[in-house]
């Protein structure tokens, strides 16, 4: 048996993937969807970019 079948390496936090909650309705869409996992993310609108992050407190901010 190869060690490769015997060890099989964890793959990467890059490569694991969840998917996204379905938005409760037409208007809202749940934090967990646009940060996937991570502290923050950017967002493009209208050609500029925002930066959301949540922090430790469990709050939002939204920044230019």
């Amino acid at each position: 048996m190869s060690d490769d079948l015997q060890n099989p390496q964890e793959p990467d936090a890059a490569q694991q993937t969840t998917p996204a909650p379905e938005p409760t309705d037409g208007n809202r869409v749940p934090s967990t969807a646009l940060l996937r996992g991570a502290r923050s993310v950017e967002i493009e609108h209208h050609g500029v970019v925002y930066k959301l992050q949540a922090t430790r407190q469990g709050k939002l901010i939204l920044t230019k």
